[in-house]
């Protein structure tokens, strides 16, 4: 029996999908033990008369401190305290491995996703495929495990009958062992764009 496109496409996209759970996972705890060593790149801004602000980006900087003369020098202070961290969390970020896992946590997700929009050009030929792309949409789109807004309980209730009507019409055809849509699992995190 010919293959179904669909089918082949959910495991390279399952395939994608759990390889960028696991990069995910990765670059946050790398994120974390850079946050702990080096700290968000910030600066504390004393304005004359007013009460400190704390800004973590050199537009947030300007805003609070305008475009103005007379805070010109404020501002260039504040400038060169954001470069000089900014330089520490690259290096740091380099030489520990977060910048490389970040890059990769992307390109794994960016993979996952041009699967995902296949889907919608592949015909399925079986059930098995219909379920795979049910179960890859359910994954990608529900906002959280079990969520109750319309329209995800339909779709799980949807993906587990065509699972249940699958396995009884046509037992030789669904899955031989091998991976397989799952009617839930647990989402690793947020991590991807919905």
């Amino acid at each position: 029996m010919p293959s179904d496109p669909a089918l082949v496409l959910w495991r390279e996209w399952e395939t994608a999908h759990k390889l960028t759970e696991r990069l995910c996972l990765r670059q946050q705890r790398l994120k974390t033990r850079l946050v702990e060593s080096v700290g968000f790149p910030y600066w504390t801004v004393c304005q004359p008369e007013s009460e400190e602000v704390t800004v973590h980006s050199i537009e947030a900087l300007n805003e609070v401190l305008g475009k103005g003369p007379d805070m010109a020098a404020l501002r260039e202070t504040g400038e060169a305290q954001f470069a000089a961290h900014q330089a520490r969390w690259d290096a740091a970020a380099g030489e520990g491995g977060y910048t490389a896992a970040l890059r990769a946590e992307r390109e794994a997700r960016d993979r996952a996703e041009d699967l995902l929009e296949a889907f919608s050009t592949t015909p399925a030929t079986t059930l098995a495929g219909v379920a795979g792309k049910l179960d890859a949409v359910l994954r990608e789109g529900e906002a959280w495990e079990g969520c109750s807004e319309f329209p995800w309980p339909q779709v799980r209730s949807a993906l587990s009958d065509l699972m249940r009507i699958a396995e009884q019409m046509m037992p030789e055809q669904v899955f031989h062992g091998e991976q397989r849509p799952q009617v839930r699992r647990r989402r690793a995190g947020c991590c991807f764009r919905a």
